[in-house]
Parts: structure tokens; C-alpha cells; sequence
């Protein structure tokens, strides 16, 4: 909408420019003509028609409603993508105070004003100095319209119940901020009369007010997303696998017998693992780190089958090894890899590579595994997919979709007899934290 409106007012100013030129010419013909003694009446009455015809033109674009409103659509484009641009980390003091700036020289009013259900986040304009941010809320509509969650618009000063005589500011319009059915703070427009305020000024209150409040709820979701990620990745934290757990210990005490260095040595690296699983509470951890894991836990599995059932090869190139990736990435596709491709004699060779791809990060495992159906790879991808892998899938779906944004993506690609490939891409993942992506 805003390229269009734009495209509207250059076109606009490039006919004006044309017509002031034509214009100009035929004054210039007209005047000359005039002056000329041996005038040529119907060169004259040429350029004077064209004179008049430009002027005309002018005068009517000039008037022009549609213009005037194309104009003034482009400026509320152009205010409300500022305002939004201010709140991707809702709607905070300092976020409330420059919005409060932005309003302020586009409408009527002397001083526009932003709170929270307690104390004021943002105020611009007549009465700054004394209503600081973070100051209680002081007048009685405020608290009407916090409780009533409806728009009021205010024609005195008493109306609006400032606690002392106020004679500067006459005329108030009070909007709520709402957060579904919550009204969460509000938006406030103050004018020195009640002649100010008019059909107007009430339409731009109240679409800023609906406007900051979409803000909000679209803010309040992402953060609920986030919310639910981050208990997905603590429970999948807190999950220990009964059968590893048991068969890891009995893998250990079989060795105490016939190995005892090596069960040492098993019983220090089962300690770190799960050390490790716990201490990845932040989600984000260096790729190196994942796919360090990743091999501590393979070598519980090779104890436990044999070192000829399992091999592990990784290639990840130094210049990505340090990138931040979400924790329990690739361990819980090389776990499954482990429960459900190990054919039942051989070996089942696993390897995790990493390569950049301009900005992005592509991370495959592969194994050379029994593979799966096209009916058993295309249910594991559904959304509701229950089995073990499909939950796998999609948590770390949704994970690096929440983190690098919805063109990163998991592919699994399988054929029975012929191995597993999954496909990590992670747009973006060469150049930026995924916590500053989340930021834009």
C-alpha cells in the first residue's frame, strides 16, 4: 500500500512540474504577444487558452481530495511503520516515550502520554517535566478507562481529574491499551481546548490506540512461542531415557569385571554427559559443543554393542564450529539413528558434517542405516506425529524455525535399505546469533 501510495504522489509531482513548465511558456507567449506590435491575435489567443487550460489543471490537482488524502495515508503509513519498528520488544519505557515523540507533532494535541495500568512510561509535550516516567498515574480518567477498558474523550479539566488546577490543557481523548480482553495501559492525547478536539483527532486516537494494541498481543504471542519452546527444551532436559540410563550402568558394571580402567573411564564420561544436559539450559551452545555431546553419547553405544557395530565419523570446519545452535540438535537424531537404522549385522556408520553456504549453516546427518518407507518418512514429518523420531523432528523443527525464522527448515530423506539423510538448514546461521535475529 505505501509503494502505491508513493507511486501516486510522484506521478502527481511530475504532471505538476509539466504543467508549470507549459504554463510558464505560454505566459511567456502571452506577454510577448501582448507587447508586440504587430501582435498575431490568434497566436495570442493560443497561448493564452494554453495558460489558462494549465491553471486550471493546477488549481484542481491542487484542491484534489484524493491527493490530500493520499498525502495524508502516506504519512500515517509512514508514522505507524516507525511506531511498530519501536516495539519488537513491546511496549517498554523507552520504547513508549519515542512513540511518544513520533505522535505528538502529528496531531492536535499539546501532549501525548503512554502508561501502564500503574505509572506513566512515556510523555511528550506540554507538562513533561512534571509527569516524569515512571511517575504514578494522577488523573481520574486514566483510572476509568484502565477499569472500563472504553475510550473516553474529555472536555475540561476537571472531566479529566487532574489532581491539582490544570488551565493549560482543557480537553482530553483517553484511549485503552488492550491485550485481548485485558486492558493493559493507555494511550492518552491532551489539547489546550475542546474546540480541538473533532472527528479527527478521535479517528487518529483511536487507530493508534488499536494499532499499539495488535502490537502487543502479536508481542504477547511470540513470547508465549518462546515460553513453550523453552519448556519443550527442559522437559526434553529432564527426560532420561530409562533404557539408556540402565543399559549404560549395566554396560559400566560389566566392565568393572573385565575392564575395570575402561569402566573408569566410562563412568567419568557418563558423569559429564549428563552434566552437560543439564548445564545447557540456555539453549544456544556452540555447534563444536552439540556435536561433542553427541560423540560422548556414541561411545556408551559402542561400549555397549561393540566398536565393530558403530562408527562415528564428524566433519565440522573451524570457521562454524563456534556458531550458536539450539542445544539437543543433533544428539537425538543420532540416538534414534542408534534405536531404529542398526541393521542386524554390520555396522552402522553415522556421520555429522557442517558447511557454510553464504550467510546460512547446513548441518546433515547420515547414516547408512535399514532407512524407512515413504509412508513411515511421511508420517514422522507430520505436525502430529507421536512416535519417538516425530516428536524428535519436531521439536528441533520448531526450535531452529523459532530461533533463524520460517525459511529455516528439517529434511528427512530416507529410502529402505539405503541409509537416512536429515538436513538441517539454519538461514542465517553463519553470520548472526539467533538471539539477535529474534531482535529485528
Amino acid at each position: 500500500m505505501s509503494n502505491q501510495v508513493s507511486s501516486r504522489q510522484a506521478l502527481y509531482r511530475s504532471v505538476e512540474v509539466m504543467l508549470l513548465v507549459v504554463a510558464l511558456l505560454a505566459g511567456a507567449a502571452t506577454v510577448f504577444f501582448l507587447t508586440d506590435s504587430a501582435r498575431d491575435v490568434r497566436f495570442m489567443t493560443i497561448s493564452g487558452l494554453v495558460l489558462t487550460a494549465c491553471l486550471i489543471v493546477l488549481i484542481r490537482l491542487w484542491m484534489n481530495p484524493d491527493r490530500v488524502r493520499a498525502g495524508q495515508t502516506d504519512a500515517v503509513l509512514n508514522l505507524a511503520s516507525r511506531m511498530l519498528a519501536c516495539m519488537d520488544g513491546g511496549l517498554k519505557e523507552e520504547s513508549a516515550q519515542r512513540i511518544c515523540d513520533m505522535l505528538l507533532p502529528e496531531t492536535s494535541a499539546i501532549a501525548v502520554a503512554i502508561t501502564d495500568k500503574q505509572v506513566i512510561l512515556g510523555y511528550s509535550g506540554r507538562g513533561q517535566e512534571t509527569n516524569p516516567q515512571d511517575a504514578p498515574i494522577r488523573t481520574a480518567a486514566t483510572h476509568a478507562v484502565l477499569d472500563s477498558g472504553e475510550m473516553q474523550v474529555l472536555f475540561s479539566s476537571d472531566a479529566i481529574g487532574f489532581p491539582d488546577e490544570r488551565r493549560a490543557i482543557n480537553g482530553a481523548i483517553v484511549v485503552p491499551l488492550t491485550m485481548g480482553a485485558e486492558t493493559v495501559g493507555t494511550l492518552k492525547f491532551y489539547y489546550p481546548s475542546a474546540r480541538k478536539i473533532n472527528e479527527t483527532q478521535r479517528s487518529i486516537a483511536a487507530g493508534f490506540g488499536e494499532l499499539l494494541s495488535t502490537q502487543l498481543a502479536a508481542t504477547a504471542l511470540e513470547e508465549q512461542k518462546r515460553m513453550v519452546t523453552s519448556m519443550e527444551l527442559k522437559a526434553l532436559q529432564s527426560q532420561i531415557n530409562p533404557h539408556f540410563l540402565f543399559n549404560t550402568i549395566n554396560t559400566i558394571a560389566s566392565f568393572i569385571r573385565t575392564d575395570p580402567a575402561k569402566a573408569r573411564v566410562l563412568l567419568r564420561e557418563f558423569a559429564v554427559f549428563y552434566r552437560r544436559t543439564l548445564e545447557d539450559a540456555s539453549d544456544l551452545i556452540p555447534l563444536a559443543r552439540e556435536v561433542d555431546q553427541t560423540e560422548r553419547y556414541l561411545r556408551f553405544e559402542m561400549a555397549r554393542f561393540g566398536e565393530d557395530r558403530l562408527q562415528l565419523t564428524c566433519s565440522i570446519p573451524s570457521q562454524v564450529s563456534e556458531m550458536l545452535v539450539p542445544a539437543f540438535m543433533v544428539q537425538p537424531l543420532v540416538e534414534n539413528a542408534v534405536k531404529h537404522a542398526m541393521p542386524a549385522t554390520g555396522c552402522l556408520h553415522i556421520s555429522i558434517c557442517a558447511e557454510p553456504q553464504a550467510d546460512d549453516l547446513v548441518i546433515r546427518i547420515i547414516d547408512d542405516g535399514v532407512g524407512m518407507s515413504e509412508e513411515r518418512r511421511a508420517n514422522i514429518m507430520e505436525a502430529s506425529s507421536q512416535t519417538g523420531l516425530g516428536i524428535a523432528v519436531r521439536n528441533i523443527r520448531d526450535r531452529i524455525q523459532g530461533y533463524f525464522g520460517a525459511e529455516s527448515f528439517m529434511r528427512v530423506e530416507s529410502e529402505e535399505g539405503s541409509g537416512t539423510t536429515i538436513t538441517l538448514f539454519l538461514k542465517g546461521g553463519c553470520f548472526k546469533n539467533p538471539l539477535d535475529l529474534e531482535e529485528k
